[in-house]
């Protein structure tokens, strides 16, 4: 009898599933316009969510970046709890952060050796995991999307703002996605801030709005690239002087046949500055990777979410995540060699303080 009731008992997670498509089938093709999706505005810097400290301007891909750090402050108290508990065997979120760690640490010790990955894994096992947290927080439902309203200006179109409903004297907009309007001049989106200042409410701040999201993936801010690339270049620095000591200079500033062989010592030369130029243009590449893919990425969901709404961006999380995970494996692993690159001598001798051995 109970497994008659088994076999017949109805899956509602997959009605569950259904019903949300459905539903979202109809706010974006048959419902309200003011329930359909908007043209997202492209915009490359982060935004201010009107949040400050003092005199410093929060924005929102800071914001975001921060998120991501609780998340894996979070995720390393749970792995914590876990060893505390007294199991032997890992299982569940355990299980799969462990198998994590291991991959990084084998592909740490495989390029580096024993020695040199004990120091170095701390460093690119701490990038690969805040690049991950950032790019699977940003795939949160109201990331991008809930933010508050401000004057659509420039060559930026925005929509018409409806009042939803109010929390005591905070309103509750949505933008009609069937009223488009054109946007106001700088100078009149000046004048149209200035009521909200005073307490109005948003539809009397703008005609034509655009959305300011509170939460903006911190990867498709050039600010978060580019700083967390010129922190791995350093790392390769501070590791190749910490292996060779003042020898590691000579990679850039290679003097030793200049007055010996003047002719090789001078194409020596030259080829020490080609190194320093690329140690620059490493910055510029780790940045733009990064930068590249995941705001890519981002634009992708926001347009063809604003065109099909349901299905077709629904797939594209799932390729989103893979992205997001590659990503942060690539950055971690180029960190990881060029560093290890950076530990090994030039000029066929050992690292520097083994010789002596």
């Amino acid at each position: 009898m109970s497994s008659e009731t088994t076999k017949r008992r109805i899956p509602v997670k997959r009605w569950i599933v259904l019903a949300l498509i459905l539903i979202g089938v109809y706010t974006a093709f048959l419902g309200p316009t003011f329930l359909r999706p908007v043209s997202p505005a492209v915009v490359l810097p982060g935004e201010n969510t009107g949040l400050a400290i003092g005199s410093f301007q929060i924005t929102n891909t800071l914001l975001a970046t921060l998120i991501g750090d609780l998340a894996l402050i979070i995720c390393a108290l749970i792995a914590w709890s876990f060893t505390r508990s007294g199991k032997l065997v890992p299982e569940g979120f355990y299980g799969f952060f462990e198998f994590l760690i291991e991959f990084l640490w084998n592909a740490a010790e495989g390029a580096a050796g024993n020695k040199w990955a004990r120091r170095i894994f701390p460093w690119t096992a701490t990038i690969f995991l805040l690049v991950f947290s950032v790019n699977m927080t940003k795939l949160v439902p109201g990331f991008e999307s809930i933010g508050r309203l401000e004057a659509a200006h420039g060559s930026v179109k925005g929509y018409a703002p409806v009042k939803l409903f109010s929390i005591g004297e905070l309103g509750v907009y949505s933008l009609d996605a069937g009223k488009l309007q054109p946007s106001a001049k700088k100078e009149e989106a000046k004048a149209e801030a200035k009521p909200a200042e005073a307490g109005h409410a948003t539809a009397e701040l703008c005609k034509s709005c655009e959305v300011i999201p509170f939460l903006r993936g911190a990867p498709t801010d050039l600010n978060f690239t580019f700083a967390l690339a010129a922190i791995t270049v350093a790392l390769i620095q501070v590791f190749g002087l910490w292996a060779l000591g003042a020898g590691y200079l000579t990679k850039f500033f290679n003097f030793r046949t200049m007055f010996t062989v003047p002719m090789f010592g001078v194409i020596d030369f030259a080829v020490g500055l080609l190194e320093l130029v690329s140690e620059f243009a490493k910055i510029l590449s780790f940045g733009f990777r990064l930068f590249g893919n995941i705001f890519a990425g981002a634009l992708l969901i926001s347009i063809l979410g604003a065109l099909t709404a349901v299905v077709v961006p629904s797939a594209l999380y799932g390729l989103e995540v893979f992205v997001g995970v590659i990503q942060a494996y690539v950055f971690s692993m180029l960190a990881l060699v060029f560093i290890s690159q950076a530990t090994v001598s030039h000029h066929g001798g050992e690292e520097h303080g083994e010789g002596h051995h």
